[in-house]
């Protein structure tokens, strides 16, 4: 992971978060990227370092990403970082009107009209992109995510890390769904940004694939089932091979064996740090689990192809915590001896099940996940407070109260009536 030395298993993580620029008052998107970055740095780039975090572009001028500054060895005390890299940017965009806006999807903007593409350093990747695919669309102008970048050394750590992550895919809307509206109306989908990615490069189907990644265990293997043809999919239309690299892989998680690391992709951002961090000590203590054999072997886990995952996926998309999982052997992957539960369920016995056994992982975020459990995901909470009637008034007042959550760096806890 850009280390001195070589990473092995969960010896370091990597967090991505990426946010929304939107006028303070409006909440309408402010395409100020480049002044805000230039404002810390002194000069136009797309990339500033910012004491233990980095702040970079993203394919368009309204959204912001920050990073941690390399690989971090632990979760431990990165919430209290990027929430001071929060604050950071909302003082920088004070001046031009601006702060951040939480969530994975603006909730009614219009991505044809108010997305503006990067136009500076880099450019030509995000025309190429934008020439073969029109990213004029909400899956690509209008959604913001959580990048989780965990470390392996070597095939054999690769095909344990690997194997894991496609197994958990399917249920991380459940705990992370926070897109529940497009066009200023429900989308009848929690993880609205999630089913907008699944097809917004339908023109070459192999770079999102099934979202689920094919069952490949080794570099060789995922170049020849993955890459490769991926690379000849699209080499018709894109002649010079601008992005004919491992960043094209579009799938819910993908290998970057540049770097050594598997980048899960599939987390909507959350409404403060604290929870993205939460959710993100959830997510890498379940991968130890698995990873260690501690429900079922290795053997069992590579065994899975991506149709029965993709299936879950879908459902989790749709419902979330409240997804039905009828697969027993996809439960049984977890140690939940049932025939049937929701993904709510699922999490409940995961995070219950090993929070006494890796109390350094998941003590510390038990607060939130215990909130997120029974209270649902960020969607959930965000369609609980709007009602059976969600103006456009008490949507802007909602995200409104959202922003604030992130300023602050607090979870969004509206009355809960279940």
């Amino acid at each position: 992971m850009n280390g001195s030395r070589p990473l092995h298993l969960f010896e370091g993580i990597g967090i991505e978060l990426e946010y929304m620029i939107v006028n303070r008052r409006s909440l309408a998107v402010l395409p100020v990227a480049d002044q805000l970055l230039a404002a810390q740095a002194g000069h136009l780039t797309d990339e500033v370092e910012a004491g233990p975090l980095r702040w970079s572009n993203e394919l368009v001028l309204h959204v912001v990403e920050l990073k941690t500054n390399g690989p971090a060895a632990s979760l431990q005390g990165l919430a209290d970082a990027f929430q001071q890299g929060v604050m950071a940017i909302n003082r920088r965009l004070a001046p031009l009107d601006g702060r951040l806006m939480p969530t994975a999807m603006h909730p009614w903007m219009d991505p044809s009209r108010d997305g503006r593409l990067w136009p500076h350093d880099n450019s030509i990747i995000y025309q190429t992109y934008h020439r073969i695919f029109d990213c004029r669309g909400h899956g690509w102008v209008n959604l913001q995510s959580c990048h989780l970048n965990l470390p392996f050394c070597g095939d054999e750590e690769f095909g344990r890390l690997h194997a894991a992550i496609r197994l958990l895919l399917p249920i991380l809307p459940a705990l992370a769904a926070s897109s529940p509206f497009m066009d200023s109306r429900p989308s009848g989908f929690l993880d609205t940004r999630l089913q907008v990615y699944r097809d917004n490069q339908k023109r070459i189907p192999l770079v999102t694939g099934r979202v689920i990644p094919e069952p490949v265990f080794t570099r060789r293997t995922y170049q020849e089932g993955i890459l490769q043809p991926l690379y000849r999919a699209i080499a018709d239309v894109d002649p010079e091979g601008i992005l004919q690299e491992e960043w094209l892989n579009s799938r819910g998680a993908i290998a970057r064996f540049e770097r050594q690391t598997i980048e899960i992709r599939i987390l909507d951002v959350q409404e403060a740090p604290i929870v993205d961090l939460a959710i993100a000590a959830a997510v890498t203590g379940t991968l130890k689990a698995l990873v260690s054999q501690r429900w079922q072997p290795l053997s069992k886990q590579q065994d899975w192809p991506q149709e029965p995952l993709s299936s879950i996926l879908f459902e989790t998309i749709r419902d979330a915590d409240r997804a039905i999982i009828d697969n027993s052997a996809y439960l049984d992957m977890f140690g939940i001896g049932r025939r049937r539960a929701t993904a709510g369920e699922l999490w409940r016995h995961i995070i219950t099940t090993l929070a006494p056994e890796r109390p350094d992982d998941l003590q510390p975020a038990m607060p939130v996940l215990e909130n997120i459990l029974n209270q649902g995901p960020l969607a959930r909470r965000i369609l609980r407070s709007l009602g059976d009637e969600p103006s456009l008034d008490k949507l802007a007042a909602t995200y409104a109260n959202l922003c604030q959550c992130l300023a602050e760096g607090k979870m969004y806890l509206p009355p809960c009536h279940c």
